[in-house]
């Protein structure tokens, strides 16, 4: 299923991956992840605050009343982007693919009860990411509900 997440257990917790295709560069790649515009638009509740180094914060706002940081773990230009955000661990690899790259995104998580509305939301995320890369307007299909449905049937 091309695009499609993959669910992992190990050790009594839970990983999410996906693997995008890009026909750029991995310099390119990273250069619109770890910028703080572009990373607002794409992921959940970014504020656009980021300190890009290793142990610096991202900052984020659910619009609800609720703000939290999560912390760089990993940061090797232009091919690694790590960070805690809570008890959850984002792992952004790229490699260089012929005449573009490759972006595995995992996310590593404790409560299987999530994965299907956490893998429909990374989906529809890297969508939009996948758009601000290849230079399209963003448009977040009305598309979440079905991609639930699929996953769903993909992890029972």
């Amino acid at each position: 299923m091309k695009d499609y997440g993959t669910l992992h257990e190990l050790n009594g917790r839970y990983n999410l991956k996906f693997e995008r295709f890009f026909p750029v560069s991995p310099e390119d790649v990273f250069s619109i992840l770890t910028s703080p515009e572009h990373f607002m638009q794409w992921y959940p509740f970014a504020t656009g605050e980021m300190d890009i180094q290793l142990g610096g914060q991202i900052n984020f706002d659910d619009g609800e009343g609720t703000t939290y940081t999560a912390t760089i773990t990993e940061l090797e230009k232009p091919y690694l982007f790590s960070f805690r955000e809570v008890d959850d661990l984002i792992n952004i690899s790229l490699e260089e693919e012929k005449q573009g790259s490759k972006m595995n995104f995992a996310h590593t998580f404790d409560d299987a009860s999530w994965a299907v509305n956490t893998a429909a939301g990374w989906h529809r995320c890297l969508d939009v990411f996948s758009q601000i890369v290849n230079g399209e307007a963003t448009n977040w299909q009305d598309n979440a509900a079905g991609l639930r449905e699929i996953y769903s049937k993909a992890f029972s």
